[in-house]
């Protein structure tokens, strides 16, 4: 009760509020105002205007890369304070850490709306790239109009929005049987109908080799260190949707009705360890969706702008787990008792999870620099599950609510040098627990039923930008993230459940300054930000090694702290050189176990965290090579990981202790187009001296990859 009159007291001594950053349509009049009266940002990109703003973001311009990005894992992984880490090759889990927050801390949505609402299975992985403009990566602060309970950051992919006619298509093959195509178009008619497209189709094989991996050998009666290929890893998805709606007529800037549909087939390989060897079990997905989005400026009164959105999604997966069979890496099996994944009974495993959104997002001009936003969201997700052939399964319907209102007033002050931000956010947690299942691990017995929470947060962002060359911002939240349905209910697959786990809360700081010197040929540009992250009930995954299962846990108390910065240079529009460095500290911080006695993992470092990485990428272009409207660029890249400890330094000898070795791998990249980009082939190669890699949880990734990809761009 205290933190809420804290937080409404700053609130009313404010006085006016803000509108928080852009990144919605409906803004677009909001943006106006302030670029016209503000002559030192005229001419910035999207992307330098979001870096430049008074929350720590990275802005990622996808749109002028499209022809030779293969990957938008690889792309983000490339940028400061981010990391991401692959269980393995395409369409395989990963886990992605925003300035030492990582996994579920971090909410992905596409044009503001959670991503989740294309299916369960769309992510980084299999999003046609030809749809996106450019990406957007909030760091500890969240804006309120994402209407999202993130903890350490957000991810928020900003589709093309084009007023002409195009069609946009790619097809591209390589290493390890993969190919990927995409689609994307728009057909606007006489009467402002349009017609928007998407299609977007991934396969790969997976089988590259495995290096140094343990087989028995039957002549000397002993394990021993082989290379091996992945013989049961195939990936499939399909993504498909059709938007069709109105834009700028007198009532709606913006209609559209879409519908999508998800397929995803996933061969398993491994679980969480790379020892215990799978050659039966598979996933299959099946994701349909419908949505309405409805964007007016003026809506009702002069200076209201609204964006409503609706969308229910049927997602639907199944874990076919039925091969009572023991592999090895030689693709051998032995018959077993038990099944390959969980270690029990023969399984054909269900889970229905039903998506239900709405949202509203109200933004308000309450005079010139001053601007409202009021925002609220309702996700309902549901949790049908159930097993064809396990009659010992208990099947079960549970459901999660989420109600999350967030108020903010922003001011652009002074000719635009300063910009603040303030916000408040209230969170409202519904679930409803029927299963009983395995009740020692999944805690269920003890929290069957319906329970409600209410949790309230809030936070600032500022900026000051004297001259160019110099500016300073800082931001802050009390920000609280509620358990996502995977991490209470399980996946079905690797994924226990732990229905007793509790929201995670943290107090998240930024301070970080900026600046841009500029030429007539060169132009440069700095950014350096320091973190902290004080979280309470951090929601960690934990591997049973023996079981190859996880289950998410709560720790107590983790503090976390670091310093990222990143240098930009670019020569006449020709040649961009980037690099950027990252150092974090997290930190185990409670004292004492429950039962008074001294915690062994006090102050250890968090398992499975990086926590010294680097990175830095160079291209440069050439023009006319061939013809007048042509050109070549050529490009590398280097990233460096630092190792890091796979589980708590408390527990055995440090000596012996399994890391995740440390990574040094090169890219290379090479795009040419012609006719000014309606035609482009490019070539892109990973890991290009071919070193053996260890990602998350010290699973193995690809060798040295190639990939060819062809686009035309129709205009």
């Amino acid at each position: 009760m205290v933190r809420r009159l804290l937080w409404l007291s700053v609130f009313v001594l404010m006085l006016i509020p803000v509108y928080g950053q852009n990144g919605k349509q409906h803004k677009s009049r909001m943006k106006d105002s302030v670029m016209i009266d503000n002559v030192t940002i005229t001419g910035k990109s999207k992307t330098q205007r979001l870096r430049e703003g008074s929350l720590s973001v990275n802005a990622i311009d996808v749109h002028s890369m499209v022809s030779s990005i293969s990957s938008l894992g690889r792309l983000v992984d490339r940028t400061a304070g981010v990391k991401l880490r692959e269980e393995g090759g395409l369409g395989s889990d990963f886990d992605l850490s925003i300035n030492g927050m990582s996994g579920n801390s971090v909410r992905y949505f596409i044009d503001g709306v959670p991503l989740d609402t294309k299916g369960s299975d769309v992510s980084l992985a299999n999003l046609p790239i030809n749809l996106i403009d450019h990406i957007e990566i909030y760091k500890g602060v969240v804006p309120t109009w994402l209407s999202s309970d993130a903890l350490g950051g957000a991810v928020n992919i900003v589709t093309n929005r084009r007023h002409t006619n195009y069609l946009d298509a790619s097809y591209g093959f390589g290493s390890f049987s993969t190919h990927k195509g995409d689609l994307n178009g728009q057909y606007v008619f006489k009467n402002g109908l349009t017609i928007r497209p998407t299609f977007g189709i991934s396969y790969s094989k997976n089988n590259y080799m495995m290096r140094g991996v343990e087989v028995w050998d039957e002549e000397s009666r002993e394990y021993i260190e082989v290379d091996r290929r992945r013989f049961h890893d195939d990936y499939f998805s399909m993504l498909g949707q059709l938007e069709v709606g109105f834009t700028d007529k007198w009532w709606a800037d913006e209609f559209f009705i879409a519908a999508s549909y998800n397929k995803m087939n996933k061969e398993i390989q491994t679980g969480q360890i790379q020892t215990k060897v799978i050659g039966e079990a598979e996933r299959r997905s099946d994701a349909w969706s419908l949505s309405a989005n409805y964007q007016k400026r003026r809506f009702l009164l002069d200076n209201l702008d609204a964006n409503f959105s609706l969308s229910h999604t049927w997602d639907h997966s199944v874990t076919v787990d039925t091969a009572y069979r023991k592999y090895d890496w030689n693709g051998d099996f032995i018959k077993s008792s038990r099944n390959e994944i969980t270690g029990r009974a023969r399984s054909i495993r269900h889970y229905k999870r039903p998506l239900t959104l709405v949202r509203a997002d109200f933004g308000y001009h309450l005079a010139e620099g001053h601007f409202l936003n009021l925002s609220y969201s309702l996700n309902r997700t549901g949790n049908d599950r159930y097993d064809e052939v396990d009659k010992s399964f208990e099947p079960a319907n549970d459901a999660l609510v989420k109600h999350i209102a967030g108020l903010s007033y922003n001011q652009f002050l002074f000719n635009g040098k300063m910009s603040n931000t303030f916000f408040l956010k209230d969170y409202i947690n519904h679930t409803s627990i029927n299963q009983t299942d395995i009740p020692t691990v999944t805690g269920s017995r003890d929290v069957a039923g319906s329970h409600t929470t209410n949790n309230l947060g809030g936070g600032v962002g500022l900026r000051y930008q004297p001259v160019g060359l110099f500016a300073v911002k800082a931001s802050y939240e009390h920000s609280v993230r509620l358990p996502l349905a995977r991490e209470l209910l399980g996946n079905g697959t690797t994924v226990y459940a732990n229905v007793a786990l509790e929201p995670e809360k943290s107090d998240n700081v930024n301070l970080g300054f900026f600046g841009t010197l500029k030429n007539d040929d060169h132009t440069f540009s700095y950014e350096v930000n320091g973190f902290l992250r004080y979280v309470d009930n951090y929601i960690q995954p934990q591997v049973s090694e023996k079981e190859g299962m996880m289950q998410y846990v709560n720790v107590p108390a983790v503090h976390i702290k670091g310093v990222e910065g990143e240098l930009r240079y670019d020569w006449q529009q020709r040649l961009q050189v980037v690099g950027n460095v990252t150092w974090e500290d997290a930190r185990d911080r409670q004292e004492f176990k429950s039962d008074g006695k001294p915690s062994v993992t006090y102050n250890n470092h968090v398992p499975n965290r990086p926590w010294f990485y680097a990175s830095a990428e160079a291209r440069y272009q050439f023009r006319h090579i061939l013809s007048r409207h042509d050109r070549l660029q050529l490009g590398i890249d280097y990233q460096w990981v630092h190792w890091f400890y796979l589980s708590w330094e408390g527990y055995g000898a440090l000596e012996t202790k399994a890391r995740i070795p440390e990574k040094n791998i090169f890219g290379a990249q090479a795009t040419y187009s012609w006719q000014n980009d309606r035609y482009s082939i490019a070539v892109n190669c990973d890991n290009l001296f071919d070193r053996t890699v260890y990602d998350n949880y010290k699973l193995q990734k690809p060798g040295r990859a190639l990939f060819i990809k062809f686009r035309v761009n129709l205009l």
